[in-house]
């Protein structure tokens, strides 16, 4: 190897590194990161270019590491977690004049729930910096956590035991029909329902997994049409009919008025809380923020 070739690793190359072997892919790994899936493998290839080993074993089903990159997570892990605190120590510092509170969420609770709490926090902090990554999957909301790439997620509770949680709300879910539904009632039947194809979230989502999971406690299974993982998307899917949707209510927002709405056979909902790793060391401005959250009314859950 070259002399001083280690001195050429970046950070960069480290952290997609890392969130490729969490995420198993280099598409769920770009957007855990908020960069483009290029962006990712060029920081790969620069990486095991500068090591002169191969990492990442790429596949079709994926990204698999080889043993050598399996030895080497650990250490890119640990310096990950020792820049996180370094930065956790600087923003210590700064109290409330300065830093930054990074937040993992989903998208329904990106659009509908946190600009009303940020426009709070910004005017009572307007030195702190807010920075916010959407993400298709809760696995990858708390593993940002997990690995210091966040301070404050989003998720549905019960949480796992290495997290803070606190229930901020509880979503309903609703079944949305097309313009030419006709003779169902309000709660939809079983057998109303099995007229319609669904159009569904991917099998990873978390408002799938819900459906799939209440639907078989009563022996019902979902008459999947299509796969989406956009909820606007299904939202406007629905209202050119084709198919019907079982959506929670915050991800439907904004409902055009020519889809039609009625309540599922049985109540549903989602519980959505606030969550921060319990080992973490958080700055004041992560707690100046959680206090936001807290306080603050959240007008779009009227409805």
């Amino acid at each position: 190897m070259k002399e001083g070739y280690l001195e050429r690793i970046k950070l960069s190359q480290l952290r997609s590194f890392v969130a490729v072997a969490e995420c198993g892919n280099f598409t769920e790994a770009a957007l855990s990161l908020n960069v483009s899936q290029s962006a990712i493998s060029h920081a790969i290839a620069s990486l095991e270019e500068e090591l002169g080993v191969i990492l990442v074993a790429r596949g079709r089903h994926g990204a698999t590491l080889t043993p050598v990159g399996q030895s080497i997570l650990s250490h890119a892990q640990d310096i990950m977690q020792s820049i996180d605190k370094i930065g956790h120590t600087a923003e210590a510092a700064k109290g409330l004049e300065g830093g930054q509170v990074r937040i993992a969420s989903f998208r329904s609770v990106s659009t509908h729930i946190l600009p009303a709490v940020i426009a709070k926090f910004r005017h009572a902090f307007p030195a702190i910096a807010i920075t916010i990554t959407e993400h298709q999957t809760l696995d990858i909301v708390e593993q940002q956590l997990r690995h210091g790439l966040a301070d404050i997620g989003f998720t549905y509770l019960p949480a796992s035991s290495d997290f803070d949680a606190w229930e901020l709300f509880r979503d309903d879910y609703i079944v949305l029909l097309p313009p030419s539904a006709k003779g169902f009632h309000d709660p939809i039947t079983w057998d109303e329902l099995k007229r319609y194809p669904l159009i569904v979230t991917p099998a990873e989502d978390g408002c799938r997994i819900l459906l799939r999971r209440e639907f078989a406690k009563h022996n019902q299974t979902l008459n999947v049409a299509f796969e989406v993982r956009e909820d606007s998307t299904i939202v406007s899917m629905v209202g050119q009919d084709l198919g019907a949707a079982v959506i929670a209510r915050l991800a439907a927002q904004p409902i055009p008025p020519h889809v039609q709405v009625c309540r599922p056979p049985i109540p549903l909902e989602r519980t959505i809380g606030v969550v921060t790793l319990v080992e973490a060391m958080h700055t004041p401005a992560v707690y100046a923020f959680l206090d936001a959250l807290q306080t603050t009314k959240l007008e779009p859950l009227k409805w």
